[in-house]
């Protein structure tokens, strides 16, 4: 049933050596040998009586008789009723039993083991302590309790010698911070969390190296024990005993696939006044190329710690080492972002490291929840208003920021040769000071599902796009992502866009348009994806608006780049007593925790809000009808003609195709927000509306 293959994990299967009651050291080739010790060999034998691993408090039969204990007994009941989580009819049945059955009909050889649950059933709250002080012991004793039990539960499948299930613990119960990471947590399992900057390609890395005898031809097979491996001086064959005379058969050694990567700390816990953390990161075979940089992750492994060599040729060593993290599990962190679309979740690869978690699941209830939602008549303002709901008014911004996080209909038409058609919508709001233009830009960057948040003037062009560096490991030059490529997928939010240099904003025009990045520096010629959309933020030349210059020259940015954008919002702060009274009345109410000022609107929560997107995200799949087809050439016509008819002080921006293409996708993503596949003609209405609206520049702080 399942490919027979050679053993491939993070973790070296070595001998287990235990002490005796005799204090003889024992050693077993795997824990079953350990298990299959009775009392009665015991009795025969005292010094068969084995106490516990070499170097460790684990006894190898309580460890293995307690976690085969959680495997067959333990129910989600015991952990909801901890939390205080409600309960349903399938939480008292055996849980494991169950998750087998899903990873046997998925072929699925990882079994991710929420330690929650060891902690929640009283017989391996001990356990969990070993595994966390001692992972590279416990671990391996685990993937072999799990294989028996999952041989067991299938015993009339044909699994191979070499099938092995392997246990990928998370969600501990404290998290480290990467500044409190030292000398005491060497080898213990850890967990961190992070901004995922760089990740290596796959390499091969050795786990098993064999040597042949140059004289007798005699074979020999050396595990290789944390990337050092012990070369043999002599034969060991007795007849022979040349020494020197073994030499390595690279066909015949036994790799792995491996990936060095970075994680860095997010911005949200970096203490002030100092720069971000990081901590490197070593992946292997399941977990290679499953997270992508830009990801925002929580990674459980062990810390490493090995010494640094004074020159490669040398074995002098320094005092000093060099810490990484051994990785076995990943989990993509924050359900309050918008998940992934489904195009860029099957090209990332997350359900690779998902499967079996918790993460952007939606559930029956949750479903039902969403569709009652998507029912009512006015789930587009109620949508609309739940976008930053702490900012006064601006409704028709925040209806196309929230089309924006819908997107539309990502097109590969491969019939003739056409291009890739983008189904992410740019945004960019210009206005007064004070308009609240950067706080919008930090929901959209809270709730967005990749995406990186940078200032125009502290970027430069190869930070928004790719620089080069060299490797530490290997003094290669390689590539560095910027931050459009870290947003591929997500949204990458520009505050100040005006204030960017002209050499910057120029790399933009590819971005926004292909969504490819061109590069060809230092002998790298490459084209990278920034599959992302824009929203930008910028003040007016002057710091105010001047209504008798146009656009462009009230914005001093080229008219190319202002047609790439499908939403351009003017936000103007108008003196007049009402409004300014209603709005000071909205900010003083933000201070009173007695009576919030959306305690009495109908909005949705975050959480709610983002299981809304996710799911049209990944469900929705919206196409155009005749109806919607003809409105839409109807309308492109319209403001074609609108251009042929304005007057000297009528000074909008041109309109394009771009345009045209615009509402196709802003029509689109209305349909996804009413969780609809057909695009009708209401949805390119409401489309070519909130165009006019921004491209007229009419957009005001209005105050009903």
């Amino acid at each position: 049933m399942f490919d027979s293959q050679t053993p491939r994990t993070t973790f070296i299967r070595t001998p287990f050596t235990a002490n005796t009651t005799t204090g003889t050291p024992l050693r077993f080739d795997s824990p079953s040998q350990f298990a299959s010790l009775s009392p009665d060999d015991q009795e025969t034998d005292p010094s068969l009586a084995v106490r516990l691993i070499w170097g460790t408090t684990v006894s190898i039969h309580d460890a293995m008789g307690r976690f085969r204990s959680f495997l067959t007994h333990f129910t989600l009941a015991q952990r909801k009723q901890q939390t205080g989580e409600p309960l349903s009819a399938d939480d008292n049945v055996p849980f494991y039993p169950m998750y087998f059955a899903h990873l046997f009909n998925t072929r699925n050889t990882n079994v991710n083991l929420d330690c929650r649950n060891l902690l929640a059933y009283p017989e391996t709250e001990k356990l969990y302590e070993q595994l966390v002080k001692y992972p590279q012991e416990i671990i391996p004793l685990m993937d072999h309790a799990v294989t028996e039990f999952f041989m067991n539960q299938y015993e009339n499948e044909d699994f191979g010698l070499q099938f092995q299930m392997k246990v990928r613990p998370f969600n501990l119960k404290q998290s480290v911070n990467m500044r409190e990471l030292d000398p005491q947590k060497v080898d213990q399992l850890i967990t961190i969390k992070g901004l995922l900057i760089r990740a290596s390609p796959v390499i091969p890395d050795m786990k098993e190296a064999f040597f042949r005898c140059l004289v007798c031809e005699n074979e020999v097979t050396v595990t290789v024990d944390r990337g050092r491996i012990l070369e043999p001086t002599r034969c060991p064959r007795e007849s022979c005993g040349g020494e020197n005379c073994m030499t390595l058969v690279h066909n015949r050694c036994a790799f792995s696939d491996k990936q060095v990567a970075r994680i860095q700390e997010t911005p949200d816990v970096v203490p002030d006044g100092q720069t971000p953390q990081t901590v490197t990161l070593c992946l292997y075979d399941d977990l290679v190329d499953v997270a992508k940089p830009g990801d925002r992750l929580e990674i459980t492994g062990i810390f490493r710690g090995v010494p640094m060599r004074v020159n490669q040729r040398q074995r002098v060593i320094r005092s000093l080492f060099r810490t990484y993290l051994d990785v076995v599990h990943i989990k993509r962190t924050d359900k309050k972002r918008v998940a992934l679309d489904t195009q860029f979740r099957n090209e990332f690869g997350h359900e690779s490291y998902e499967e079996g978690d918790e993460i952007e699941r939606v559930s029956g209830a949750d479903e039902e929840e969403i569709r009652e939602l998507s029912r009512r008549p006015d789930v587009y303002d109620v949508l609309a208003r739940s976008i930053a709901p702490s900012i006064y008014q601006l409704d028709d911004v925040k209806k196309g920021i929230l089309l924006q996080l819908f997107g539309g209909t990502h097109k590969n038409i491969t019939k003739g040769g056409s291009p890739r058609f983008r189904g992410d919508i740019n945004v960019l709001l210009v206005g007064d000071p004070g308009t609240s233009k950067s706080q919008l830009l930090q929901y959209v960057h809270k709730i967005a599902p990749r995406g990186i948040y940078t200032s125009g003037k502290g970027s430069s062009a190869v930070g928004l796009t790719a620089y080069i560096t060299r490797d530490p490991d290997t003094r290669q030059l390689v590539l560095e992502s910027g931050a459009l490529v870290l947003s591929d997928g997500g949204v990458c939010c520009i505050d100040e866009f005006d204030k960017m240099s002209d050499t910057t904003r120029s790399v933009l025009h590819e971005v926004m348009e292909q969504q490819t990045i061109s590069v060809a520096k230092a002998g790298i010629i490459t084209t990278l994806n920034a599959r992302t959309s824009i929203c930008a933020s910028a003040n007016p030349v002057g710091s105010r608006w001047n209504k008798d210059l146009s656009v462009p020259a009230n914005l001093n940015l080229p008219p190319p780049l202002l047609s790439r954008f499908d939403l351009l919002y003017l936000i103007l702060d108008r003196v007049d007593e009402d409004s300014d009274r209603r709005l000071a009345q909205h900010l003083v109410t933000l201070y009173l925790e007695d009576n919030p000022f959306t305690a009495g609107n109908d909005i949705v929560g975050v959480e709610l809000l983002t299981k809304y997107i996710n799911y049209a995200r990944q469900n929705i799949k919206p196409e155009l009808n005749n109806e919607a087809s003809n409105e839409l050439v109807d309308r492109y016509v319209e403001l074609r003609k609108q251009n042929n008819d304005r007057t000297g002080s009528d000074k909008r921006i041109n309109a394009t195709t771009r345009q045209l293409e615009s509402m196709i996708r802003m029509s689109e993503a209305h349909a996804r927000m009413r969780l609809s596949n057909v695009v009708e003609k209401h949805d390119v209405l409401e489309a070519s509306r909130l165009l006019q609206s921004g491209a007229k520049c009419l957009i005001e702080m209005e105050i009903a």
